[in-house]
């Protein structure tokens, strides 16, 4: 396995994977809005997608799992590993990587319920009590190193 940036070829693959994951894990936590949303304002939105640093996990042409910054590095914005891949430190590796790549080695999230204890486990500490805006709810988190 290796963790690289994708390229735009790469990125409908990182989409489906993140699709797939959050259906499993983060949708139960929301509303129908909140799917609809993350589904018209990420998974469907190829500017959106194609402005984001992806960075892949990927073993033989498949992508295990993803970490997406914003902001120049400084803002997660997707953070997915496959359910199937769960508990292997692929997540830990990615996240090592979008830390290891930010210039100010701090980063910003809005940790989804299922989120929030992973994010605690790698160092995050919650900013803000949770919000929910247009269905997504989330808690704003930080990491500074």
């Amino acid at each position: 396995m290796i963790i690289k940036v994708l390229e735009k070829g790469e990125i409908k693959k990182a989409a489906d994977l993140v699709w797939k994951v959050f259906l499993e894990f983060d949708a139960p936590d929301y509303t129908k809005e909140g799917v609809d949303e993350f589904y018209n304002s990420v998974i469907n939105n190829r500017d959106y997608l194609e402005s984001l640093t992806i960075y892949g996990a990927v073993e033989d042409g498949e992508v295990l799992g993803v970490i997406a910054t914003r902001n120049n590095g400084n803002h997660i914005a997707l953070f997915y590993v496959s359910g199937l891949h769960h508990g292997k430190k692929i997540g830990r590796k990615l996240f090592e990587t979008a830390i290891s790549n930010s210039p100010t080695n701090s980063l910003t999230v809005n940790a989804s319920p299922f989120g929030v204890p992973v994010y605690e486990h790698l160092g995050f500490k919650k900013q803000e009590n949770e919000k929910c805006e247009k269905g997504l709810r989330f808690t704003p988190m930080k990491i500074c190193r």
